[in-house]
């Protein structure tokens, strides 16, 4: 990510500013980014962009070395001098760890928003566990060649991270895919390479797949126990075509609402679309891909959409503090989905999957955690009026002669006219009989004494 990205943005989960070394508060900060996420320490920058007078590179290089003798065991950094338009500053960035860092005090730190956070004994044991895992997502795939990465896709997610990043992509590919992850030091694929950009994904790692069923009602058995579902999808290639299959599964199967506010219609599907997609991004970014025998499960029921990723809460989230917090099990992963544009902003889906479903009138979405998987869970809002087909095909004017109907009980040729005074009495006619013709109104009497009603 470009400096100046980082410096419009402020500080935050994986950005410090400091306009002066401080031992102390990089140690802590450097601990904090190597347990969570990884990040960048800005030195020379203070938090509303104001760059250092003189930043000496020796008190700088002094500050650090300082900083790494307290940090259990040593986080590993890389620096840069980078000038910018207001001076020079220093970028030190901080690779997630696989191992677990404390200071020389004992202290174990998360990076929480713009804060470092220290942690309690039950988390820090739960970020340990987390931790002596490995990075899964490095290992290199028995079996894989380069030839089993897609070029198509290859490129594609090159034009995306150009775009994304407003500027064009100059290293080899070869060396790109490298410094992401996607291959090791000698050409191999990984994990997060056959992922993201596998011709057949599967073929090497089965339960990176996902399932689609449609169940008739609210359970998954039918009448005498029998299966209860009408459709069934099982989808897979790389992640990308992966989300973007699924989500064409789900569209197909949601419900689409038209919902008339006064003169204005409103077409609602039966979720909010940013809940269902950031539900699905979550458990593909997020699920335990170690995991064998599982893959990701959306099941769909007349009143509920749930999402099942497997593999527990990441590091140290809990149930609690899933809105505030953000771990990533894979983060190579969930970088290569955000610069293809799948992840808005990290770090902040859940709190607008929380805020969509409330402003469409749902309930809040529901999460349950167990030791070897997570489910989100969308309820689905039965009450809201529902428009007919027919009615969302109405033009304005007929929508406009409801409304007076809805309000006065009955509605005259010449009260129509005065509602519409620059259409023709033609038209006025027309649309009248339409309504009558679609069963929405019923006329009532005859010639001059005519008038219609709601039907």
């Amino acid at each position: 990510m470009q400096l100046e990205t980082l410096i419009r943005r402020g500080p935050g989960p994986q950005t410090e500013f400091m306009l002066e070394p401080d031992r102390q508060r990089l140690a802590e900060t450097l601990v904090a980014f190597a347990n969570a996420d990884g990040g960048t320490v800005v030195i020379g920058l203070a938090p509303d962009g104001t760059v250092a007078d003189q930043l000496l590179a020796d008190e700088m290089e002094d500050a650090l070395r300082l900083a790494l003798t307290t940090c259990r065991p040593p986080v590993r950094t890389e620096w840069e001098q980078v000038d910018t338009r207001q001076g020079t500053v220093v970028a030190i960035h901080v690779p997630r760890s696989t191992e677990l860092h404390s200071l020389a005090d004992g202290r174990v730190l998360i990076r929480s928003g713009a804060e470092n956070r220290p942690l309690d004994g039950e988390t820090i044991r739960q970020l340990a566990a987390t931790k002596s895992s490995g990075d899964y997502e490095l290992e290199t795939v028995p079996g894989a060649s380069v030839d089993d990465l897609d070029p198509e896709v290859i490129a594609e997610y090159i034009a995306k991270r150009e775009e994304r990043q407003q500027r064009p992509v100059r290293e080899p590919q070869e060396r790109l895919l490298q410094q992401i992850g996607a291959l090791d030091s000698r050409g191999r694929p990984t994990v997060v390479g056959i992922l993201l950009f596998g011709r057949e994904p599967q073929s090497f790692l089965a339960q990176s797949g996902l399932v689609f069923v449609r169940f008739a009602g609210t359970e998954p058995r039918g009448p005498e126990g029998l299966p209860g579902y009408g459709r069934r999808e099982e989808i897979g290639g790389p992640l990308a075509r992966l989300l973007e299959r699924s989500w064409q599964v789900i569209w197909e199967e949601m419900r689409v609402e038209a919902v008339v506010r006064g003169l204005q219609r409103e077409e609602r599907t039966e979720y909010p679309p940013f809940a269902v997609r950031e539900a699905l991004v979550n458990a593909v970014c997020h699920r335990d891909y170690r995991l064998r025998g599982r893959r990701i499960e959306v099941r769909m029921f007349d009143d509920r959409l749930e999402v099942t990723s497997p593999g527990g809460l990441p590091g140290y989230i809990t149930l609690d503090n899933i809105v505030e917090e953000h771990f990533s099990r894979n983060p190579r992963l969930v970088s290569g989905l955000f610069q293809w544009g799948y992840i808005e902003e990290l770090g902040l889906g859940i709190d607008r999957m929380i805020e969509d479903m409330v402003q469409a009138g749902h309930p809040a979405p529901t999460f349950r955690a167990t030791p070897y998987s997570f489910t989100v869970i969308l309820q689905n809002v039965r009450e809201r009026r529902v428009v007919p087909r027919w009615e969302m095909h109405m033009n304005e004017r007929q929508m406009r002669a409801l409304q007076y109907l809805q309000e006065h009980g009955r509605i005259t040729n010449r009260e129509y006219r005065d509602l519409c005074p620059d259409v023709s009495a033609e038209t006025i006619r027309l649309d009248l009989n339409d309504l009558v013709d679609k069963g929405i109104l019923m006329k009532i009497g005859d010639k001059k004494g005519t008038y219609y009603i709601l039907k």
